[in-house]
């Protein structure tokens, strides 16, 4: 065999191992069909969330003692329709948040919405 038939086997196996893999939408990522995030399940999700982290980090707020006890919302507003993976990147990020950054979320005046969470942002006029 000679010398370069003996580097081309080596490149030739690499370059099938990379070029035949899966690609995106192959493994259930991009390919999939997009589901609108159940708005009941987020709500009560995010309530269960937020009053976890009004404990642990010891905010006390009007929007903790609503979290504390009940989903305040069992709907998106009109028109606002997120997709599932809205939701899982939403609590992945509230899960993530320090405390410093929840206290700004649960906040009484002017509480900030995490990019993540900000489904359907208002539009200015």
């Amino acid at each position: 065999m000679s010398r370069v038939a003996r580097l081309r086997l080596p490149l030739a196996l690499l370059a099938l191992a990379f070029c035949t893999g899966p690609v995106p939408g192959d493994v259930g990522g991009c390919g999939g069909s997009p589901r609108p995030l159940d708005p009941v399940a987020f709500f009560e999700t995010k309530a269960e969330l937020d009053c976890t982290r009004c404990i642990e980090c010891r905010i006390s707020s009007k929007a903790c003692a609503v979290a504390c006890s009940q989903p305040s919302e069992t709907s998106f507003p009109r028109g606002c329709d997120p997709l599932e993976h809205d939701g899982v990147v939403c609590v992945r990020a509230l899960e993530e948040a320090s405390c410093e950054e929840y206290r700004s979320y649960l906040r009484d005046e002017a509480p900030v919405v995490p990019t993540e969470c900000n489904f359907c942002p208002r539009r200015e006029r």
